[in-house]
């Protein structure tokens, strides 16, 4: 099956052990977000629905197509980690 991946904003990702990526529409709300990965690393994350999971080996290049509330410092190794929606 082909998806298309079609964002209309992006930003760079603030890794943090306490906070959220900021909810696009500055409200309170966060629908979360997709990610890519510009450097290859773990991409510890916690999902829209509460998981707390880590990605391991991610390659350089990948776009995640898990809604993610959170991107890890502790965990995270890849770099270059932009949020888009």
């Amino acid at each position: 099956m082909y998806q298309k991946l079609q964002t209309g904003r992006a930003a760079a990702v603030t890794k943090s052990d306490s906070a959220n990526i900021p909810s696009i529409t500055g409200g309170t709300s966060n629908n979360g977000c997709l990610l890519y990965i510009g450097g290859t690393g773990d991409v510890k994350v916690t999902t829209v629905g509460g998981d707390e999971v880590t990605f391991s080996a991610v390659p350089a290049g990948t776009f995640m197509s898990t809604q993610v509330v959170k991107v890890w410092s502790t965990g995270t190794t890849a770099t270059n980690i932009l949020a888009l929606w």
